[in-house]
């Protein structure tokens, strides 16, 4: 008899896992995939280690959770500083001095201001916006239609598979504007990519924990309903219920990985394309994750897809009917017994990283043992 058994192994699983085996539990992680690590995976080719389900940089000001994932792995100074592409032109993200220096040959904080304020203003009555009734009306409102059209506006319509007057506004709350120099796309006081790529994280999480592969734990279950206290679920949550209030919705991706006979391909880690009619949102050369030198390189064309029932499910599609479902869902959830719902899919939320860490720790918590950290 097991006291947990885990469906997942992706950071919640992983950190919930090596938690209560710490404190004395028996565990057991089920895995759909024929690996470990969820969407942080990583295959090594050449010495490179390819980020398989795209661009993942950990980034977080949570001194906590900082503190527990460098008990596992050491943490290269890898700083995000994605480039914009569209239709050739190159501009730095997110939206700062040399942004506004290329597009308008601005050159002090002072003028950005005055010059975006003036356009914004100028621009918000030209499209007769007075309340931002859909998300071009919001990005238009926030950032004015220079940027919303050359920045946001196609690869924005390319990632959710529709226009941007059919997006809700709230999608975007607000837009990162910095008058500085500065390249950063985060503003977390930490940040990085574990030596050695995620693997080696999510293998020390797992050590001496037992793990079974290739399981679909939602086909399987009647193998598994008696051999443990309780089970951590970290699936798509509709999925867990049969699908039997309607399915939710996500977004899917499609990767495709080129190998390259040159050192040094795009220049940069992740390169976003950000014109309409380029079918894939970005590029992601992995060697620079972790400054490769080595001859040859890898990189990544992620494509946006419609996502299909049975298929791997990336973005909860966030509006107001899917965001209504997956409450009467959680609903649901709050009825079952002995089963902990938890994770990027079973709570239907697009988390970064640290948020599902910390998440994790707070149901160990919440179990009645105490996550330990170096802090």
């Amino acid at each position: 008899m097991y006291d947990y058994v885990i469906v997942g192994s992706g950071l919640f699983g992983c950190v919930f896992a090596h938690e209560m085996h710490q404190a004395g539990q028996q565990c057991l992680v089920l895995e759909r995939r024929g690996h470990v690590g969820g969407n942080v995976y990583c295959e090594e080719k050449d010495g490179i280690h390819i980020h398989r389900y795209g661009a993942h940089i950990f980034h977080t000001s949570d001194r906590r959770v900082w503190d527990y994932v460098n008990q596992f792995v050491e943490f290269n100074h890898f700083i995000n500083a994605p480039i914009a592409n569209y239709k050739g032109e190159l501009y730095n993200l997110p939206f700062n001095m040399n942004t506004f220096a290329k597009m308008w040959n601005i050159k002090t904080p002072k003028e950005a201001r005055e010059h975006i304020d003036a356009k914004i203003e100028g621009q918000r009555r030209a499209a007769g916006i007075t309340e931002p009734k859909n998300l071009e009306e919001q990005a238009i409102s926030l950032i004015g239609t220079d940027i919303y059209t050359k920045l946001i506006k196609g690869y924005t319509e390319k990632q959710w598979g529709r226009s941007c007057t059919d997006l809700p506004a709230f999608i975007i709350k607000r837009l990162p504007v910095r008058y500085t120099f500065d390249n950063n796309y985060f503003d977390d006081c930490w940040q990085g990519i574990p030596e050695g790529g995620y693997n080696v994280l999510i293998d020390a999480l797992l050590e001496g924990i037992e793990v079974r592969t290739g399981v679909d734990y939602n086909r399987e279950r009647a193998s598994y309903l008696d051999i443990a206290r309780k089970v951590v679920y970290t699936g798509p949550i509709d999925e867990y219920f049969g699908y039997r209030l309607g399915h939710l919705a996500y977004r899917g991706l499609h990767f495709e990985t080129e190998r390259y006979n040159e050192v040094n391909h795009q220049g940069v880690a992740v390169m976003n394309y950000t014109d309409r009619e380029t079918p894939y949102t970005r590029t992601i050369e992995h060697k620079h994750f972790e400054f490769g030198r080595q001859p040859v390189t890898y990189v990544t064309k992620e494509y946006p897809a419609e996502w299909q029932a049975g298929e791997e499910a990336y973005y909860p599609v966030n509006d107001a009917v899917n965001q209504n479902l997956y409450h009467k869902y959680a609903a649901l959830a709050r009825h079952e017994r002995n089963v902990i719902f938890g994770g990027r899919l079973a709570e239907y939320t697009y988390y970064d990283m640290d948020d599902v860490i910390a998440g994790a720790l707070a149901a160990v918590e919440k179990e009645g043992y105490h996550a330990e950290t170096n802090s």
